[in-house]
């Protein structure tokens, strides 16, 4: 084995979900494949309800497979666990605790002493820029603030991957144009395996080194482009533009596909 091969952090192999509402079923993916190398930033796109966001539960744990495998670092995933970390569009912060509070909340599920808590709370308030806001509370924070507390929590149990659903969606273009930069510098930082969920193409090509583009429902892989633009990257250069083209090429059939069965009758 080449010693300076990448290892796969992430491996899905032939992954199906389906989804039971009475007798009814919704096939949200089938036959789903897709290896994230360790230290990758991967972005996942597609039209609305094409298992997008299904994906990254299984991988978290907070949803059942189907069919298929998923495993991390060769372990087939079966339960959630703290070696996943998960940020989500809704912030999902305690109202009642502080920064810190809500950053060492899984430390403390964990029983990690006081002390040890402190100490990796304040590394991560550190790292995502929140140093002086520690005794805050949600209501006193903006929308990215709050998106901040949510990366340095799920960064507070080391995880092995960092799950992204949608993470800036909810906020306006220039807090997400900054929070995107903020999040390379992170990466950058901590060497972390991401997937990221998202639906804006000028995000994903800004972010990822690869694009994971997926049919519409069912779900599976469509095409994966590598991006192979240096970082920073300037949305403006011609090199984005015909990146950012590419992928909507992808993407216009399957949200043509995504339309025709939204008008078709059961």
């Amino acid at each position: 084995m080449d010693g300076n091969a990448v290892k796969t952090s992430i491996s899905i192999s032939s992954l199906g979900k389906v989804f039971r509402k009475g007798k009814k079923e919704i096939v949200a993916l089938r036959g789903f494949d897709l290896d994230v190398k360790d230290g990758e930033f991967v972005c996942l796109l597609g039209p609305s309800g094409c298992g997008k966001t299904t994906v990254l539960r299984i991988i978290a744990g907070l949803e059942d497979k189907t069919s298929g495998s998923v495993k991390l670092n060769g372990r087939e995933i079966s339960f959630a666990g703290s070696d996943r970390g998960m940020v989500f569009q809704e912030f999902a912060l305690f109202p009642w605790r502080t920064v810190r509070k809500n950053i060492e909340f899984g430390l403390e599920v964990k029983r990690i002493p006081e002390g040890n808590r402190a100490a990796i709370s304040q590394k991560y308030i550190d790292l995502v820029g929140l140093t002086g806001f520690e005794d805050a509370h949600p209501t006193e924070l903006s929308g990215g603030m709050k998106q901040r507390v949510g990366i340095a929590r799920a960064l507070a149990n080391e995880p092995e991957v960092l799950l992204m659903d949608e993470p800036f969606g909810a906020l306006d273009a220039q807090t997400r144009n900054l929070m995107q930069k903020e999040l390379l510098r992170i990466w950058a930082a901590t060497n972390k395996t991401i997937l990221f969920v998202t639906h804006s193409v000028d995000e994903a090509v800004f972010l990822a080194d690869r694009i994971v583009v997926m049919t519409a429902r069912p779900g599976k892989v469509r095409e994966t482009i590598d991006v192979g633009l240096a970082r920073p990257r300037d949305r403006t250069s011609q090199e984005f533009i015909r990146v950012r083209g590419k992928v909507l090429t992808e993407l216009d059939e399957e949200f043509e596909k995504a339309r025709a069965k939204e008008l078709s009758p059961d």
